[in-house]
């Protein structure tokens, strides 16, 4: 088992991204959040368990599934609320939306709503660090659909061809939308896909933060000691619906209740519990916490403003500055 520190970091991390995307799931309902909407229900014990693996100089790319990332990356739940809201006090100035957040304090480079549209970026950021000697991990955040993509085997073509600092994560949750892996892929192990570019690869239980995080802590070590790149594929599954637009008639009721019971926030707090790492006051107050933290948050989207139709044209780039620019 793990120290209580360490311990309540974890725990904390899931249930803020818990109840932060519950949160955005009743706001979403009450039209407060418009658009697509996808929601990391599930999931949780991912990001928890690699984020926290990572240096402040490392970067980070994610999918359009990216509010536990950039949550847990560092981005204020606050203007993480106000970009869904389309406020231009969010992360993104309420122009990307969910599948568009960033923070380039944070280096969170989103929030890519195209599928793979992250890993040839990852691998762009991470070739830019070797060549400048820069001692960094990018961790590539993607599901198992975008293995089906061109840029998957290209991005990862390159970064094993020139061996760049990057953590492939890929969230394995068994769906791409709503085509089971079975019925999309010929090859259904992720690592095998990373074998053949001649990258390490390690398997994990998505569904056990302690195990996802021992995993993240090997592949960043690897990456940062100047290994080259490495792939991680986390077994989860998604609680929720693919989106909020989601009818969700490809599986069955009973396999999601069957996965709920390995879900990683209940699963983990009892092992805390029982293992008197944690106490049941230690968990109520944490939860208190995010609660507290997630009301704050949804009051500052709430009191957030709208940008003016003068700054439409912001840093849009015209045909005269981009030859001013040469």
């Amino acid at each position: 088992m793990i120290d209580e520190e360490t311990a309540r970091s974890l725990l904390s991390d899931m249930v803020r991204v818990r109840l932060m995307e519950e949160k955005c799931a009743e706001l979403y309902s009450a039209s407060k959040i418009r658009g697509f909407l996808h929601l990391y229900v599930g999931e949780e014990a991912v990001a928890a368990g690699s984020l926290r693996m990572l240096e402040p100089d490392d970067a980070v790319v994610a999918t359009y599934r990216d509010h536990a990332h950039a949550l847990l990356r560092g981005v204020p739940m606050a203007n993480i609320l106000a970009e869904m809201y389309g406020k231009q006090e969010g992360c993104s100035r309420g122009r990307g939306g969910s599948m568009h957040l960033f923070d380039a304090r944070t280096r969170f480079y989103g929030g890519q709503a195209i599928v793979g549209g992250g890993l040839p970026l990852a691998v762009g950021l991470a070739l830019a660090d070797a060549q400048l000697g820069r001692s960094r991990v990018t961790a590539c955040y993607f599901g198992e659909g975008a293995v089906a993509e061109g840029a998957f085997h290209e991005s990862l073509n390159l970064a094993g061809l020139w061996q760049v600092p990057v953590l492939f994560c890929c969230e394995n949750n068994l769906y791409a939308m709503g085509t089971e892996i079975a019925h999309e892929q010929a090859e259904t192990d992720m690592t095998e896909k990373a074998a053949s570019y001649r990258i390490p690869a390690l398997a994990v239980d998505g569904m056990d933060v302690l195990a996802c995080r021992a995993a993240a802590e090997e592949g960043a070590y690897h990456v940062r000691s100047g290994g080259g790149p490495f792939f991680l594929e986390f077994r989860t599954y998604r609680f929720r619906p693919h989106s909020m637009f989601d009818p969700e008639l490809y599986r069955s009721k009973e396999e999601v209740e069957h996965w709920k019971e390995r879900d990683p926030i209940r699963t983990f707090t009892e092992r805390c519990l029982e293992a008197g790492v944690l106490s049941d006051d230690d968990v109520a107050a944490l939860r208190r916490a995010a609660e507290e933290e997630l009301a704050d948050a949804v009051a500052y989207a709430e009191a957030g403003t709208f940008e003016p139709v003068e700054d439409l044209t912001r840093d849009v780039m015209t045909p005269a500055a981009v030859g001013a620019l040469r």
